[in-house]
């Protein structure tokens, strides 16, 4: 269980950075986030160019309901601030408040694959298919993409949080809670990018 953290008083207040494997990784996992920027950064690009070519099906400002994606919005922001608060309470060496806070940053991570799943449900039933022009393309592959990514992490911490419950906090364990938490968060930003290029774009020209 999670009171197995008997090491606590041992830790030092960034646990994630106390060893030399800590550090290693910390470092390879920002060189990985540089190589999913340039990938992120192609994917925009190719939507923004093609984001107008509708030749067939609705087009985006036909199509986006930006009430249910600000929803979605809101609440993918808000997974971020409960994996900080899960930090800032793994800094405390309160094992138990940092996996209740990734527990709750699971839920709402499950909460927007939900309302993404319903959307893309809504937009096909609508003509906007994959193949239905080059913007459904471009759309769905920046978005499902990206909703790929949320897919893993939210699996990626699920898994941490059971090995948190049988390991407790340790300077082992803590590299790994905070790497997920900055894809975590990174995943977020990422989003609210789409946010703004494709869905609020699409709705202003």
């Amino acid at each position: 269980m999670a009171n197995a953290n008997h090491m606590n008083g041992a830790l030092p207040a960034q646990p994630e950075k106390a060893t030399l494997e800590g550090k290693n990784k910390l470092l390879a996992f920002w060189f990985f986030l540089g190589g999913e920027t340039v990938l992120f950064g192609t994917l925009f690009a190719g939507f923004i160019a093609l984001r107008n070519q509708v030749p067939e099906g609705p087009t985006a400002d036909e199509i986006f309901k930006l009430g249910m994606v600000g929803t979605a919005t809101l609440i993918l922001l808000t997974s971020s601030l409960t994996s900080v608060l899960a930090m800032i309470a793994m800094h405390k060496h309160k094992v138990q408040a940092m996996l209740g806070w990734l527990i709750v940053t699971v839920i709402l991570g499950l909460s927007f694959l939900g309302l993404e799943i319903y959307e893309f449900v809504e937009y096909v039933h609508e003509g906007h298919t994959f193949t239905s022009s080059a913007f459904g393309t471009s759309f769905y592959t920046l978005v499902g993409f990206h909703g790929a990514h949320v897919v893993f992490g939210t699996i990626w911490i699920a898994m941490l949080i059971i090995q948190g419950f049988r390991k407790g906090l340790t300077v082992v364990t803590a590299p790994k809670f905070y790497v997920a938490s900055l894809y975590w968060h990174y995943v977020d930003v990422i989003w609210v990018f789409i946010f703004t290029v494709v869905y609020l774009m699409g709705k202003v020209g």
